[in-house]
């Protein structure tokens, strides 16, 4: 089993150490730019890639505003093709439907084919605190469980480890899973597939019972839908006699061809490729072929809260295709972990929050300041989500949160309110300009020079020190633009643009005029 994230600590302090950690920089670098480009030159191949985008995102709109009714329908349509549809509340509900098969099936282990949402419930844990083992068979996940370690990204969750360390994780710890990795193991690619598969195989020839997710449930139909890589998820959606599928509410689509489309989105957003090399489809049983027993778990925990969010709820369009993880800068250089949470990356910091809610946990809290707002993440996404509003609309809750939370007000609070009390009036606010005149004249001989010339004050005392410690504080001018108005006549006198106390037109220059009739008591222009 798997480590767990809880104990991580809030984002700061968890991108600081991974920032110390060099291997890890170079591993998210390297793959991080193969996707990029991979993704880059599949959809530039498309000339109407951005009415795909628009396509997907009015499709998964239009499954938001109408989510009760397509869910509904979803129900009848699993129901009809011999399926049983189970309502999952919160993550305790969803755990508990899924052990309670188990057992009913006398069963020790089930095979799990990938899947966010089961990682996201935590339900491995709850099913080895019933007895039972749950084997990840996605190759990048059973890294992750082998190593009892934790997912760094939402496609690749190995992202964070390189061909050696991998091969080592084989070597110590596949026999104590099951059938132990060759002696000669070596590090190339081929190999360690080649283990991975060995392993795997025995497993997926005794299971019972297999779990999945699903990247999209099609209401009219009731048929789930499953994209890989490797093949392994078709095995656990096949082989075993018990099927359970759990999958949020949100990755409903109306029809078979709003499904066409998320399916040219989906591919070429997360690993570059024109279509996934395995796409399964099933709808409910059919008799002498596939698990004769299967079971859909629509799993909420929190989502309609999500929905209830105007801003937040574009969230809820994410189709899990990592895009915006590739070419977030911050993701870059800290990984996966230090986000907390099985949704890392630029929609981690979105989606966690919201489904966690704000306000009492400081490491979600820190989540929606996990980023530049560069808006590199908005210009992947295939269903268009604006992630940097709803970040910015998330740092406004958090703030929002502890103030009622706090019963003594913050410094920033207090300066906030001072600050209006002053601006609201023009004798105030013109006396606070007269203060900070004055203030800066005394300042501006304890300033140093910028480069490009501006005063700047050093690092600032008290409760502004952490802002100063990151920005240039300006000295306050010494003229007021309320004095350099009425001095200038609002910038039409000829007086403006004084240096050293002389204006650059003044009648003078040094006792000379530029334009007088004499210059050092000659006349200009006169020969003499």
């Amino acid at each position: 089993m798997s480590g767990t994230f809880l104990g991580t600590p809030a984002f700061p302090a968890a991108a600081r150490a991974a920032l110390e950690d060099s291997q890890l920089r170079r591993n998210l670098a390297h793959a991080t730019s193969t996707i990029r480009t991979k993704r880059g030159n599949v959809v530039g191949e498309v000339d109407d890639w951005e009415q795909l985008r628009l396509a997907g995102e009015a499709i998964k709109n239009r499954v938001l505003r109408h989510l009760p009714d397509y869910l509904e329908q979803l129900e009848r349509s699993l129901t009809a093709a011999g399926a049983t549809v189970h309502w999952a509340r919160d993550a305790a509900e969803a755990n508990a439907v899924v052990v309670d098969i188990a057992r009913r099936h006398g069963t020790d282990e089930v095979v799990k084919v990938k899947s966010m949402a089961t990682q996201e419930i935590d339900l491995n844990s709850a099913l080895e605190a019933a007895g039972i083992h749950a084997w990840e068979t996605d190759l990048a996940e059973l890294i992750v469980q082998l190593g009892d370690d934790l997912p760094s990204h939402i496609l690749v969750p190995a992202i964070h480890r390189n061909r050696a360390e991998i091969r080592e994780i084989f070597l110590r710890e596949m026999g104590r899973a099951g059938r132990a990795a060759p002696a000669d193991l070596t590090d190339e690619p081929a190999r360690l597939a080649a283990a991975a598969r060995e392993h795997l195989r025995e497993k997926f020839l005794r299971a019972k019972v297999a779990v999945s997710g699903a990247n999209f449930a099609v209401a009219e139909t009731g048929t789930l839908t499953v994209v890989e890589s490797e093949g392994n998820g078709r095995m656990c959606l096949t082989l075993p006699e018990v099927l359970v599928s759990v999958v949020g509410i949100e990755k409903v689509l109306p029809t078979f061809q709003d499904l066409d489309v998320m399916l040219q989105l989906l591919p070429r957003s997360s690993t570059g490729e024109r279509m996934n090399p395995y796409t399964s489809t099933w709808t409910g049983v059919t008799p002498g072929d596939g698990p004769q027993e299967v079971h859909v778990v629509l799993l909420d925990n929190g989502r309609t809260d999500v929905l209830a969010d105007s801003t937040g709820r574009q969230a809820l369009r994410c189709i899990r295709c990592s895009a915006c993880l590739n070419v977030c800068p911050v993701y870059e250089r800290t990984g996966g972990h230090a986000y907390g949470s099985v949704y890392p990356g630029p929609i981690g910091a979105i989606l966690t929050p919201q489904l966690r809610g704000v306000g009492t946990d400081p490491q979600t809290d820190s989540l929606p300041y996990a980023s530049s707002l560069c808006g590199a993440c908005f210009e992947v996404c295939p269903v268009r989500i604006d992630i940097p509003e709803v970040l910015v609309h998330l740092r406004a809750e958090v703030v929002d949160a502890h103030r009622k939370a706090s019963r003594v007000p913050s410094v920033q609070d207090v300066a906030m309110k001072a600050a209006s009390w002053t601006l609201s009036s023009a004798a105030r606010t013109g006396a606070a300009e007269r203060v900070a005149g004055i203030g800066g004249k005394l300042a501006g001989r304890l300033g140093r020079t910028a480069p490009g010339g501006r005063s700047i004050l050093g690092a600032v005392p008290g409760p502004a020190s952490a802002w100063s410690d990151s920005r240039d504080v300006p000295v306050p001018a010494a003229e007021s633009f309320r004095e350099w108005w009425t001095r200038t006549d609002g910038g039409r006198s000829r007086s403006d643009n004084t240096d050293g106390g002389r204006s650059r037109n003044d009648d003078t220059d040094g006792g000379r005029s530029r334009n007088d009739d004499t210059d050092g008591g000659r006349r200009n222009g006169d020969g003499a």
